[in-house]
């Protein structure tokens, strides 16, 4: 297939667009490499695929992968009403996935109005170029956060969804219930994949896997907010990427099924002070940790149902915390040498 990843210099979207070129897809990835966190990241990702440009290249200029003969991309913002019509007209995608995001529950208390372009109009503009080019399937990423403070365990989609926390956990819930409203109108298959978590090399250094492990490496104290009190649903990458393939490989063409919302993590949740103990443990370095209070916005324990998934495209999590820490912490010791 001619596939649109959007957010291919991302954490998620690099590894998805590695995945799908390794299929044999046609990729184009389109990303506006913004600096919420330090670009250069996103470039060394981008290399890694192929893709030599900077973080000031040209706007809207097709570069080719060194790599991968059919692997395209362009530097775009989603909300660029102008711009983004003309690449559905010029690649005539098959199917769009929508990875890109301004991320960060902290940062969206920060600074909302960057969450209203790229995750409110940013989504909106693409799905409508989705009803205009004629696309049948939409796949794109929301979030484990949409389940505010659940109390009941596991998450699962059939729960209530209508009290996030965060203004980024409102703009997840919003993106499904737009999405519901072009597949009614339109016809257009979307499918939302709520993320537990996730972790891996190539990770952001916003997340809490480089905030410990950066820290623990320079012997300097650690975070660990609500004194420990949390758990998460931590997901490895690669598990996330397997579970994202299945679904756009889905040739399922089932009408009643236009609108579809999926939990995808490891259904096991790990204590917060357990996985510190295991980077500890790693690194063979004791973590000084400064407890401090829950933060706004955050939630006590994230743990994903993710059965309809398993039982739909036989989805299974295979990497356990040992081993994707240990993975994670091979690719930190040779990218930051």
């Amino acid at each position: 297939m001619k596939i649109l990843v959007t957010g291919a210099a991302g954490f998620i979207g690099f590894h998805l667009c590695k995945k799908l070129l390794q299929e044999g897809h046609v990729v184009v990835g389109l990303d506006n490499l913004n600096d919420y966190y330090c670009p250069s990241l996103k470039i060394a990702r981008l290399a890694e695929l192929g893709i030599i440009t900077t973080a000031d290249s040209a706007y809207n200029q097709p570069v080719n992968s060194e790599l991968y003969p059919d692997f395209i991309f362009h530097k775009m913002d989603l909300q660029d009403r102008e711009n983004l019509p003309g690449l559905f007209k010029i690649y005539k995608f098959d199917l769009v996935c929508n990875l890109a995001a301004q991320a960060g529950v902290r940062y969206s208390i920060e600074n909302p109005k960057a969450y209203v372009d790229s995750n409110l109009v940013g989504f909106a503009n693409i799905l409508d170029c989705c009803r205009l080019y004629n696309i049948k399937d939409f796949v794109y990423a929301s979030s484990s956060s949409v389940y505010g403070q659940n109390k009941k365990v596991p998450f699962s989609e059939e729960d209530r969804v209508d009290e996030p926390i965060s203004l980024y956990a409102a703009t997840k819930r919003s993106n499904e219930l737009m999405a519901y409203t072009y597949s009614h109108l339109y016809g257009i298959r979307c499918t939302g994949l709520r993320f537990f978590t996730v972790y891996g090399p190539w990770g952001r250094p916003d997340m809490a896997m480089f905030l410990f492990v950066n820290a623990i490496k320079n012997g300097e104290p650690i975070r660990v907010f609500n004194e420990g009190n949390l758990e998460r649903d931590f997901t490895f990458v690669d598990d996330i990427i397997n579970g994202v393939n299945a679904v756009i490989n889905d040739s399922e063409t089932d009408k009643n099924a236009l609108n579809r919302i999926f939990n995808i993590g490891n259904s096991q949740p790990v204590k917060l002070l357990d996985f510190i103990e295991q980077i500890e443990t790693q690194l063979e370095i004791k973590a000084k940790k400064n407890m401090m209070p829950m933060q706004q916005g955050d939630v006590n324990k994230t743990w994903a149902d993710s059965r309809p998934l398993m039982q739909r495209y036989v989805y299974e999590p295979k990497v356990n915390i040992e081993n994707g820490i240990k993975e994670y912490l091979k690719w930190f010791s040779e990218y930051y040498h």
